[in-house]
């Protein structure tokens, strides 16, 4: 029997299996295939590992999305979590590449995938309040979002939550240095059902040079005191 003489469903279930590339490649060896990959049953979940990933044409974005994740875990992408004031030319050169990758890429979710019920972002370090605030809008069945290691998200997303995440059970904001403690305890004042985790954030050294001149000022005069 040919891959082409099973049904919709059996298709539908035998490209679950598979990566988006190898979907991508599958799909290009005949048009019933193509048909079963432009399926929007088929992308429910999309999960992304690179910044070259988000430009590939091996995927979909639409209504059917309920699940996306991206990570970025790469030596040379946690480049663009260290403070700007500390980056040298090359550094900052690479991370003005990756700048508006993913902040685009969010824009097209929003702009398409209304029925997103979780979203995980680690390791993004070009994504802004701004970004989380127009996911909250857009996206208003959001139930889980976990952030980990983006380092521009600040006390704005956790506002951005109290006025916008009413389906929110879940919020991570982990390793989110400029987090602050008064935007915690804001978030657990105003929603209470919210299962909140902030596993070094609060306390962390935020992403300035004033700042982390400013604490390093307060632990002197605590050493003083001692």
């Amino acid at each position: 029997m040919h891959i082409t003489q099973l049904n919709r469903e059996c298709l539908l279930h035998l490209f679950s299996f598979l990566d988006k590339n190898s979907r991508r490649n599958l799909a290009k060896t005949c048009h019933k295939l193509l048909e079963v990959f432009q399926d929007p049953l088929l992308w429910s979940l999309l999960k992304f590992h690179s910044p070259v990933e988000l430009k590939k044409d091996n995927f979909l974005l639409g209504p059917a999305l309920k699940h996306l994740s991206i990570c970025w875990y790469s030596e040379r992408v946690k480049v663009c979590n260290i403070e700007d004031w500390m980056k040298n030319s090359l550094q900052k050169d690479f991370c003005k590449r990756h700048e508006n990758t993913v902040s685009d890429f969010l824009l097209a979710v929003c702009n398409r995938c209304p029925n997103l019920l979780s979203v995980t972002l680690s390791g993004c370090g070009h994504v802004t309040d701004d970004c989380i605030l127009q996911l909250l809008k857009n996206c208003p069945k959001l139930r889980s979002l976990k952030l980990e290691n983006c380092v521009r998200i600040s006390d704005q997303s956790l506002e951005a939550v109290t006025l916008h995440g009413a389906s929110l059970r879940t919020l991570h904001v982990d390793f989110c240095r400029n987090v602050t403690r008064a935007g915690l305890d804001t978030i657990r004042a105003k929603c209470p059902s919210v299962m909140l985790r902030a596993d070094r954030s609060a306390g962390m050294i935020p992403d300035s040079k004033p700042g982390k001149k400013l604490m390093l000022e307060k632990a002197s005069r605590k050493l003083v005191q001692l």
